[in-house]
């Protein structure tokens, strides 16, 4: 009886995966090509659509890398032990996962740095130029990446290491922990960022509210409103990246009991929230 529950609620948790895969993919894909038409009707894009546009493009790649993982592992287990397929997955993973979370730590970087208000020099030398502080950031990301690609393929480059995000045998999973556990930790940088920039947020709003107590109140509306909605578009972000980055923790663990699968695939699944459900609808913000 225990076994035939354990395989309805995996048969469950697979399908409200693929399905948020699936509508994740679409969603991101609908975003990007909606901001692309927009570009060539109008001829320009705004430096925030430019940011979106590429961070739909890049979660809808990995929401598909994800995709073609788990119909890989649940149709044909034996090609992922391939030597070929060792290399590209885990190297499609990190790329695509890459782009996804640095894109949306430069978008909270670039909403704080046309929101947030403060006095220093120096914070407002970086205000004025928000898009090549933008494009910097992402630049520097780049040295991350080719540092993580390198790691990663250290770690899974040897005989019958199974790397796919979804299942792992018992003599492969000291490995594939080790493949999440490397992948947690570079994903940890843009998180502290992000962190990093919300707190930031914070601090201008409150600075903002307690200078402007005798001021007009139209202006504070607006002001305020503009900090709120940008908060809230990080907060978001925030919630689902932790829950992404503690998935990654928690499968890391070199853990193979039937009951932990079952969590790990709760985990997974909702870990996909992360690249599928995270609104962009602080696009409406106005600068």
């Amino acid at each position: 009886m225990a076994v035939i529950i354990n395989a309805i609620l995996q048969v469950t948790l697979i399908t409200i995966v693929i399905v948020e895969l699936i509508i994740g993919s679409l969603v991101n894909a609908f975003m990007a090509l909606v901001n692309l038409l927009d570009w060539v009707k109008r001829g320009k894009i705004s430096a925030v659509d430019q940011i979106l546009t590429a961070l739909a493009i890049s979660r809808t790649a990995f929401l598909l890398s994800l995709m073609t993982s788990l119909l890989m592992t649940l149709l044909d287990p034996a090609s992922l032990e391939m030597r070929i397929v060792r290399r590209m997955h885990p190297t499609s993973w990190t790329v695509t996962n890459h782009f996804s979370v640095w894109l949306a730590t430069c978008l909270s970087i670039f909403y704080f740095l046309k929101i947030a208000i403060f006095s220093n020099s120096i914070f407002l030398a970086l205000k004025w130029k928000a898009t090549k502080v933008v494009s910097l950031t992402l630049m520097v990301s780049l040295i991350i990446l080719f540092i993580n690609i390198i790691v990663i393929n250290i770690v899974t480059d040897r005989p019958k290491v199974n790397t796919s995000y979804w299942f792992s045998s018992n003599n492969t999973s000291s490995i594939y922990g080790l493949f999440l556990l490397t992948n947690a930790l570079f994903t940890l940088i843009p998180f502290t960022v992000t962190l990093i920039t919300f707190l930031l947020l914070i601090f201008s709003l409150w600075r903002h509210l307690k200078n402007i107590r005798h001021n007009a109140k139209g202006f504070r509306d607006v002001s305020t409103a503009a900090h709120i909605k940008s908060l809230q578009s990080v907060v978001t972000f925030l919630l689902l990246y932790t829950v992404f980055v503690m998935s990654l923790l928690f499968q890391s663990w070199n853990l193979n009991s039937q009951q932990i699968n079952l969590s790990l695939m709760v985990f997974r699944s909702t870990a996909i929230a992360f690249p599928s459900g995270h609104s962009c609808g602080a696009t409406y913000l106005l600068f």
